[in-house]
């Protein structure tokens, strides 16, 4: 069965500084995506989508694009303010995209087979790779009621450097998902992680507490319920200039009209992740060890440096 590996890189990384999506964080100036898609190529994906932004086209021709002539196939679509369901119209002031699943329905004339959606800029590890992929490749195609969310352990996506929004998962007793609350301000202290808000006191979450991180798994199908929902969503917040759609609210609107069923899947792997600049180190220190450790080889694409045309 062919798998699609759909990598949302459109966003700029406010909070970080730059253009995290091409910088380096391996021994060769391989970037976050390259291991992301090196473990897919190893789960058995054999194509990767990229959601990019027009205005760095030529940027991610040269650095990532050239990379992988012959190792996988490549496409890439454009996330722009201006590509709206319905014939909607983007408010003249508005400078954002429509959010993330606004970002994945950019891919509907590209993707005909069950995908997998990463964030760019996030480090999910081999063995999420391989539990998604596995998964995906027992969907069939009819099968238009499924999705999946792979969920980590909350302790295990936390930023030593700032507070993080994350999506705390419940799961009812079959392994499906009830609900997905976003959290916007946790923050480990006194060994407790805390959630921050500003109208109510703060809560402890439980170190183990599954948490989304934007790895989910789709067939084709899902474009028509993103297409639905985000019309929706648009005529509700249709003067707004930043109201975004996100994938997660997606699944709340699934579950919650009972369009169809989120399996949710465990990974066991510790997340990484460039929130902030002061996490590059922390990252690339991470890296540096599964190299060691036998998981990496010391240069992902041999032959090739990123700076290549």
């Amino acid at each position: 069965m062919n798998l699609s590996l759909l990598i949302l890189a459109a966003g700029m990384g406010s909070r970080y500084g730059s253009l995290k999506q091409l910088d380096s964080f391996g021994p060769h100036g391989e970037t976050i995506m390259d291991y992301s898609i090196y473990d897919a190529i190893n789960a058995g994906f054999n194509k990767v989508v990229f959601v990019i932004r027009k205005s760095f086209e030529q940027d991610f021709k040269k650095e990532v694009f050239s990379k992988y002539k012959g190792v996988i196939e490549v496409d890439y679509v454009f996330q722009e303010l201006n590509v709206l369901p319905n014939n909607e119209k983007t408010p003249e002031l508005r400078k954002k995209p429509g959010g993330t699943a606004h970002a994945v329905l950019m891919a509907k004339e590209v993707i005909n087979e069950p995908f997998a959606v990463i964030n760019a800029d996030d480090f999910y590890g081999a063995s999420s790779y391989k539990l998604m992929g596995d998964y995906l490749k027992k969907i069939r195609l009819e099968q238009n009621n499924i999705s999946i969310l792979l969920a980590y352990q909350l302790k295990n996506t936390l930023s030593e450097h700032g507070s993080v929004s994350r999506g705390i998962c419940k799961i009812d007793d079959n392994g499906f998902l009830k609900s997905i609350v976003e959290h916007t301000q946790i923050k480990m202290e006194k060994n407790h992680i805390y959630s921050f808000h500003d109208t109510k006191p703060s809560e402890i979450l439980t170190n183990n507490a599954p948490t989304s991180m934007n790895f989910m798994g789709f067939t084709p199908s899902i474009f028509n319920h993103i297409e639905h929902f985000f019309g929706l969503f648009l005529e509700k917040n249709r003067n707004s200039l930043t109201a975004e759609f996100f994938l997660p609210l997606l699944l709340s609107k699934i579950i919650n009209t009972s369009k169809g069923k989120i399996k949710v899947l465990y990974g066991k792997e510790k997340w990484y992740g460039v929130t902030y600049l002061n996490d590059k180190e922390w990252v690339k220190k991470n890296i540096a060890k599964k190299i060691n450790d036998g998981v990496y080889p010391n240069k992902l694409l041999r032959g090739r440096e990123p700076s290549e045309s």
